[in-house]
Formats: C-alpha cells, sequence, structure tokens
C-alpha cells in the first residue's frame, strides 16, 4: 500500500514537472513578442528552440526502439527505415493540391490527386477558427497515417525476419532500411515519391503559430507542439510497457524459455512488439518530416539509425525517461554547446590549434566513450524519471550493544 501511494506521488511529481516544462517552452517561445529586448539566445531563430524540437522527435524515437531493444530483448537496426516510411506518408498526403505540380514539376505532376489539408479544408473551411480545425486534423490523421504504413510493413517483413536472433535480426532490419531508401529514391517512382528529389511545402510546426490577417505572428506554439506530439506518444507506450503487454514483453527479454512456459505466445508478443515499434517510429518520421520542412531519402540512412541507438544505450536500455533525457543531451551538445569548437580562434597573433571544422565531433565522440565506459548502465540505468522522487525507505538503525545484550 505504501509502496503504490509513493508510486503515485511520484509519477504525479513527474507529470508537473512535465506541465511546467511546457508552459516554460511556451513562456521562452514568446518572450519577444511581451519584450521588445529579448536576448538572442530566446529568439525565435536561436538554436535553442532548434535543438528542442529536434530533440523532442528523437525522444519518440529512441523511446520506440527502447520498447523493442531494451524491453522486448529484440536488436533491431530499422528505425531509420521505418521513420523514412512515416516521413513519406506525411509528405504525400500533406502536400496541397495545389502545390503539387510545382513540387512534382520534374515529372509532370503528382499521381496522387489528393491532400488531407484540402480534405479537412473543404468541411471546416480554411480560414480562421475553422482553418486551425482543419490543421489540427489533417496533422493527426497524417500521423497516425503515417504510423500505420510503417507497423503494416514492419508486420510484413516481421513474419520472416523475427525468427532470427540477435546479430542476424539487426543485420536483416539494418538491410531492409537500406533497400527502403533505394526504392523511395528510384526515378520509376518519382510521381508518387518525388524520386530522389525533395518534398516540400506541406504544413510544418510553424504553421501551428496563431497569426493575425496580415500574416503578424501573434502567439507561438511551433517549438512546443513537438514536444507535446511526442510526449503524447511517449505516454502511450509507458501506458503499455505498464500493462500486462509490457510484463510479457520483459518476460521475452529476460527468458525466453520461462516466458514461454509461463503461458507467453512467443511469436505473437514480438511481433506485436515490432509493429508497435515500428508505428511509432513511423510517427516520428512524420514529425521529423515537419521539423526538416523538407523530406528526402537520402537523409534516412544507417547513420541516423546509429545515432539513436547510441542514444537508447547513453540514456540506459530499459528505460523510457533516461532515452528522453539523452536525446536532448545528444542533441544539444552534437549541434549547439559544442559548435565553437568548429571555428577557427585567435590569442593575438596565436592561432588556437586543433580548433577547426569537425573537431567538434572529435570532442563530442570521445565525451560519448568517456560516459559509456563509465557509466555501462546509462544516465538512469533501468531507473524512470518518478523514481527520482519517490522517498528511499529509512534504513534501520541498529545498535549492536543493545542487541549484544538482548542475545545474553
Amino acid at each position: 500500500m505504501l509502496k503504490q501511494k509513493q508510486s503515485k506521488k511520484g509519477s504525479l511529481t513527474a507529470l508537473l514537472c512535465i506541465a511546467g516544462l511546457l508552459l516554460l517552452v511556451i513562456l521562452l517561445e514568446n518572450l519577444n513578442l511581451l519584450l521588445p529586448s529579448t536576448p538572442a539566445i530566446l529568439l525565435p531563430t536561436s538554436q535553442l528552440f532548434t535543438v528542442l524540437k529536434k530533440a523532442a522527435v528523437y525522444s519518440l524515437v529512441a523511446v520506440s526502439m527502447n520498447l523493442l531493444n531494451g524491453f522486448t530483448g529484440l536488436f533491431s537496426l530499422g528505425q531509420a527505415g521505418f521513420m523514412l516510411l512515416g516521413a513519406y506518408t506525411y509528405g504525400i498526403l500533406m502536400v496541397p493540391l495545389a502545390a503539387k505540380d510545382q513540387v512534382y514539376y520534374l515529372f509532370g505532376g503528382s499521381a496522387v490527386k489528393f491532400s488531407l489539408p484540402d480534405l479537412f479544408g473543404g468541411i471546416f473551411g480554411s480560414g480562421g477558427f475553422g482553418g486551425a480545425v482543419s490543421l489540427v486534423l489533417s496533422v493527426l490523421v497524417a500521423l497516425i497515417l503515417a504510423g500505420c504504413v510503417a507497423a503494416l510493413f514492419a508486420w510484413l517483413i516481421g513474419l520472416p525476419v523475427l525468427r532470427l536472433k540477435s546479430d542476424y535480426l539487426a543485420i536483416a532490419t539494418l538491410g531492409f532500411a537500406e533497400i527502403l531508401r533505394a526504392i523511395f529514391q528510384w526515378q520509376a517512382l518519382g510521381k508518387v515519391t518525388n524520386g530522389a528529389n525533395i518534398l516540400k511545402g506541406y504544413p510544418t510546426f510553424a504553421d501551428f503559430n496563431i497569426t493575425n490577417a496580415s500574416g503578424k505572428v501573434l502567439f507561438r506554439l511551433s517549438a512546443v507542439m513537438p514536444i507535446l506530439l511526442a510526449g503524447g506518444c511517449i505516454f502511450i507506450i509507458v501506458l503499455l510497457i505498464n500493462s500486462s503487454y509490457g510484463r510479457a514483453f520483459k518476460a521475452i527479454r529476460d527468458d525466453e524459455i520461462a516466458a514461454e512456459a509461463m503461458g507467453v505466445n512467443l511469436e505473437k508478443h514480438k511481433s506485436l512488439s515490432f509493429v508497435i515499434s515500428s508505428f511509432f517510429a513511423g510517427v516520428s518520421g512524420a514529425l521529423f518530416a515537419m521539423f526538416a520542412t523538407t523530406v528526402q531519402a537520402k537523409v534516412f540512412t544507417s547513420a541516423m539509425t546509429y545515432e539513436i541507438l547510441l542514444i537508447v544505450v547513453i540514456g540506459g536500455i530499459g528505460s523510457v525517461s533516461g532515452s528522453c533525457i539523452a536525446s536532448f543531451l545528444y542533441i544539444a551538445c552534437s549541434e549547439w554547446w559544442l559548435r565553437f569548437l568548429d571555428n577557427e580562434a585567435y590569442i593575438g597573433a596565436f592561432k588556437v590549434p586543433l580548433l577547426r571544422n569537425g573537431f567538434r565531433m572529435v570532442v563530442f565522440s570521445v565525451i560519448i566513450m568517456i560516459v559509456v565506459l563509465f557509466f555501462r548502465k546509462g544516465i538512469m540505468g533501468e531507473r524512470e524519471l518518478p523514481d527520482l522522487f519517490r522517498k528511499r525507505p529509512k534504513k534501520a538503525k541498529k545498535n549492536v550493544v543493545e542487541e549484544g545484550k538482548a542475545d545474553a
């Protein structure tokens, strides 16, 4: 009973912290609208908000990989491929009909004569409150469809590859991701995917900013939306992990033979974990498309999968909170905090050695090696954020003298 109360209290504290973080992001993003002399770091175009957006997207895909690798024990390296499917699904369905001829001009237009913004715009209108409703609904439907397409492909390839284990499964899923990347750049599919060219012109996070009739921004929501959408998906994953299905996943991870003896259907639960993980990877791919404002297959390389795997390892395999924290730290270090190391510097006439383009990644790699060497279980291990707010039971004080007397 006491443990349940402590668990609820810790979870409530964590939720309050997350709500406070969202409010803080909204306040900081709109600070320059309230104060004319805002520091450069708090301007909407600053690196701070870029890091927050990208880290939110990477948090979701890292948690989706952790669901498969950390909680189910299946070593998969196909996340970039599922992100690609989600990104292209979002881009193809969200490019307005009026912009398709311009986007697909090399192929004489698009073969997809359909657009979700036009569909919902025809129902609710394209301006004012109706326009806001059509934007939100079209984005939510596109995100769900992006996840469903990724999940469908995962189910199809899962039929043969989930019979493999360990490194063989990783190689098979990595190969699948590379094949997908090549197919989506195939010029023969240009009327659908735009070939090796970029997809653009679809709604992005910037479209969630509230503007007046002249286009002036009145209230910004572009930084909080990726955090809110990714956070909602992560919350669903947490509910799944804490359900009976999540306990079955952990049983498979710990010991497949024992799990099967307890009545866990290995094939069913492995497939379910693989499909659900791929669904949220597809959603994160759609969110990445909104962040990048363009979609191009060559971006979704195996290096992206390795980045995500590294985030999972740094945060802690089997920790959702660790994946989220590591995502923000990884993106902030690689794209912001260490950026100065790429610039040449002089002290008087003396040129500081080593500081040049690319040195940032050298230092970043050394930092990662140190973290992996000295924090074998990652930043959080298998702990979650609410665990940090729970009170540890006080150890009973032992009086050696009194115990000795009692024994006597």
